[in-house]
């Protein structure tokens, strides 16, 4: 049996096809769906979303969104969706310096922790992509 999924970006339809499994970083943890997952409903963080498919895999960079898991399959709503190796890491590294200048001057508090979480969260994919193009 196979999942049939979506990803949307604002600017197009990244995917849609039937896959074998899909792996999502979902804000409260990364979380995989299979045909038949139950009925699901999660933000997005940033990070590496990876699609399995008669293909093999394929990893896909998403900044954010929100992901759906229905009878009819996945659908994933995301804010940024590239290819792994269609990302500009010097964007990914400018977003990141532009984050840590604002933390900075931030007070303490919820509103800091947030976006100290959400840095990290870069952060790991900076980190995917300086492992992808090592290798």
């Amino acid at each position: 049996m196979a999942l049939h999924f979506e990803l949307v970006s604002p600017e197009k339809l990244v995917f849609s096809g039937e896959v074998e499994q899909v792996d999502v970083p979902g804000a409260e943890g990364d979380f995989g769906v299979l045909e038949g997952h139950a009925p699901l409903v999660s933000t997005i963080r940033p990070g590496i979303l990876t699609v399995h498919g008669a293909n093999g895999e394929h990893k896909i960079v998403v900044l954010g969104g929100f992901a759906e898991v229905s009878a009819q399959g996945l659908t994933v709503l995301a804010d940024v969706a590239e290819a792994i190796e269609d990302i500009d890491r010097a964007v990914v590294a400018k977003q990141i310096e532009e984050m840590e200048k604002r933390i900075e001057k931030m007070e303490p508090g919820s509103e800091l922790d947030k976006a100290i979480t959400r840095l990290d969260h870069f952060k790991e994919v900076d980190r995917h992509l300086t492992g992808t193009a090592m290798h």
